[in-house]
C-alpha cells in the first residue's frame, strides 16, 4: 500500500491559517453561547485540538431564530428586488474567490480533505453555486392561469420564510453553499448548524456574507451538536422549513420533530449504498479507474460513493486484477501533501466505525483483496480496502460504511444486475459502464435512484438536480428544483364579469 508516512518529516510547506472565527454568528455579530460552553474541533491528521468553538444550544437557536424571523417579517431581504439580492450574492462570491486558499486550509485541517482539491474545486465551487442562484434571484415568476369558470387567476412564488439548515461534515463548504445559496436567492432568512466536526469554514463564510452586505439576521450560523442545536431547529415552532443532509437515522428523527411541532416541510438528502454496474463491453482499465475513484474519492466519505461494484463475469477476473493493482498504488497521506490522493477520515469515531466494518466483512466470509488496516501511528488514516466474494445480504453490502471500503461482486445477465442494484433500502445514485446504448437506456430507467451516471461518476453540476429515492430521502439539491423548495406557491383569484372571453 502506497503511503507518505515513511519519509519522516513532510517535504512540503504547510501554512496553517490563524483561526479567526470561533463564536456563534447571530444577527450579524459573532457572540459567545449563552451557556458559555465550548467544544473542541479536532485536526484528523493528528488527533490534536485546532480550536475551541462556542457551543450553540436550544437557547442560542431561539435567539438566532428570533433574529431570522425579524429579518424575514420586517427586514429588507425578502422585499428587495431579485436583482438587488443578486448583486449582493455576486459580491459575496467575489469575496470567497479572494479567500480561496484560507478557506481551503480550514476544510483541510477540519475535515481531512485534500488541500489542492479544495483549492481547485470545492471552494471555487461555492462561489459558482452562489453565482448560479444569484442569476435565478430575479427570475422567480408565477403563472397566469386560465380557469374554466369566470375567474381571473395567477400564482405567486413567495419565499417560504425562516429556514433551518443542518449540514454534514464530509463537504463542509459544498453543503453550505448548496443549502444557503438557493434559499437566499428565494428571499428566505435562515439558521444554519454546521456539523460539530467541521464548523470553521461556515463561520468564515458568515463573516464574508456580512462584508458583502447581506443584512443582519438573514444568515445565522450556530455550531453545536445534533442532539441539542439540531433538535432545537427541527422542533422549533417558528422555523418554516428544515433542509437536512446526513444519515437516514437522523433524517427520520427530524421528520418526527417537524411533524410534532408546526408540521414544517422537510427536505432530506440521506444515506446511500450506490451500485456501479460494469458490463462485459467496458474498457477494463477505465472501468477499474472509475470504480476506484467511485469509492476512494474524499476517502469514501461521500453519500453517493460507489460502494457496491458489480462486474459482469466475462471481464471479472481481469477487472479484479487491475483494480487491486490500482488500489495498491493509491497514495494515502497528509492532505496538504500534493502527492496525496487520500487524507484521514474526519474523526476518531468515523475511523473506528470503518475499521469495525472491515472486521465484520472478514467475519462474514468476504475475501479481503487489499487494504483493511489503519496507517501510521497518529491521525485517522485507513488503507483503501477491497472485498470480493461478497454476498448481497452481508452487512458490508447493505450498510453505508462511509469510508474507503468496496464490496466487489459478479453478475451474469442484465436482469440480474438490475435486481442486485435495486437490492438496497437506499436509492441515491448509481453508475453504469457500457458502450451499448440499449443497455445504458434499459438499466438507467430500471434503477430506482435519484441520479444515474453513464460512463462517468460524481458528475455533479449546479444545474443538475440531485437527491434520493427510498430511504435516501426526498427533495432535490441543485438546479431550479432546489430554488423552488424554498418557495411557496400562492394562488390569487378574482371574478371577471362580462368578459368577451374566459
Amino acid at each position: 500500500m502506497s503511503s507518505l508516512f515513511s519519509n519522516g518529516k513532510p517535504n512540503f510547506s504547510i501554512e496553517i491559517p490563524t483561526i479567526k472565527f470561533t463564536k456563534l454568528f447571530i444577527n450579524g455579530q459573532f457572540v459567545d453561547s449563552l451557556s458559555g460552553k465550548e467544544f473542541e474541533t479536532i485536526d484528523p491528521r493528528t488527533g490534536e485540538v485546532i480550536a475551541k468553538i462556542a457551543e450553540g444550544r436550544k437557547e442560542d437557536i431561539d435567539v438566532a431564530v428570533k433574529a431570522a424571523r425579524v429579518a424575514f417579517d420586517d427586514g429588507p431581504w425578502p422585499r428587495m428586488p431579485g436583482a438587488e439580492r443578486a448583486r449582493i450574492l455576486l459580491k459575496w462570491a467575489e469575496l470567497i474567490d479572494q479567500n480561496i486558499e484560507e478557506i481551503a486550509a480550514l476544510d483541510t485541517i477540519d475535515a481531512g480533505k485534500l488541500y489542492n482539491f479544495c483549492k481547485a474545486v470545492d471552494i471555487p465551487g461555492v462561489a459558482h453555486t452562489i453565482r448560479y442562484y444569484a442569476g435565478a434571484a430575479d427570475k422567480i415568476h408565477g403563472e397566469v392561469l386560465k380557469p374554466s369558470r369566470e375567474l381571473h387567476a395567477y400564482t405567486l412564488m413567495e419565499p417560504i420564510g425562516v429556514v433551518g439548515h443542518i449540514i454534514p461534515w464530509n463537504f463542509p463548504s459544498t453543503m453550505f453553499a448548496t443549502k444557503v445559496a438557493p434559499s437566499l436567492a428565494a428571499g428566505c432568512t435562515m439558521v444554519l448548524k454546521p456539523a460539530e466536526q467541521t464548523p470553521l469554514s461556515a463561520l468564515f463564510y458568515a463573516h464574508l456574507a456580512k462584508q458583502a452586505g447581506i443584512p443582519d439576521g438573514v444568515l445565522n450560523v450556530v455550531p453545536g451538536f445534533g442532539a441539542t442545536a439540531g433538535a432545537a431547529i427541527s422542533s422549533h415552532m417558528d422555523i418554516d422549513k428544515v433542509s437536512f443532509t446526513g444519515s437516514t437515522e437522523v433524517g427520520r428523527e427530524i421528520m418526527i420533530s417537524a411533524a410534532k411541532s408546526n408540521l414544517k416541510p422537510v427536505s432530506l438528502e440521506l444515506g446511500g449504498k450506490s451500485p456501479l454496474l460494469i458490463f462485459d463491453d467496458a474498457d477494463v482499465d477505465k472501468a477499474a479507474e472509475l470504480a476506484l475513484i467511485g469509492i476512494l474519492f474524499n476517502k469514501g466519505e461521500i453519500c453517493v460513493a460507489g460502494s457496491r461494484v458489480f462486474v459482469q463475469e466475462g471481464i471479472y477476473d481481469e477487472f479484479e486484477k487491475k483494480l487491486v493493482e490500482k488500489a495498491k498504488a493509491w497514495i494515502v497521506g497528509d492532505p496538504f501533501d500534493p502527492k496525496a490522493q487520500q487524507g484521514p477520515q474526519v474523526d476518531k469515531k468515523q475511523f473506528e466505525k470503518i475499521l469495525s466494518y472491515i472486521e465484520i466483512g472478514k467475519k462474514e466470509g468476504a475475501t479481503l483483496l487489499t487494504g483493511g488496516k489503519n496507517i501510521g501511528d497518529k491521525g485517522y488514516y485507513i488503507e483503501p480496502t477491497v472485498f470480493s466474494n461478497v454476498k448481497e445480504d452481508m452487512l458490508i453490502a447493505q450498510d453505508e460504511i462511509f469510508g474507503p471500503v468496496m464490496a466487489l461482486m459478479k453478475f451474469k445477465t442484465i436482469e440480474e444486475a438490475i435486481k442486485s442494484a435495486n437490492n438496497t433500502r437506499y436509492g441515491l445514485a448509481a453508475g453504469i459502464v457500457t458502450k451499448n446504448l440499449d443497455i445504458a437506456n434499459t438499466v438507467s430507467r430500471s434503477i430506482r435512484a435519484g441520479i444515474i451516471w453513464i460512463n462517468c461518476y460524481f458528475a455533479f453540476g449546479n444545474d443538475i438536480p440531485y437527491g434520493g429515492y427510498k430511504m435516501s430521502g426526498f427533495g432535490r439539491d441543485f438546479g431550479l428544483e432546489s430554488l423552488h423548495k424554498y418557495l411557496q406557491v400562492k394562488s390569487v383569484v378574482t371574478p371577471i364579469y362580462n368578459s368577451p372571453w374566459l
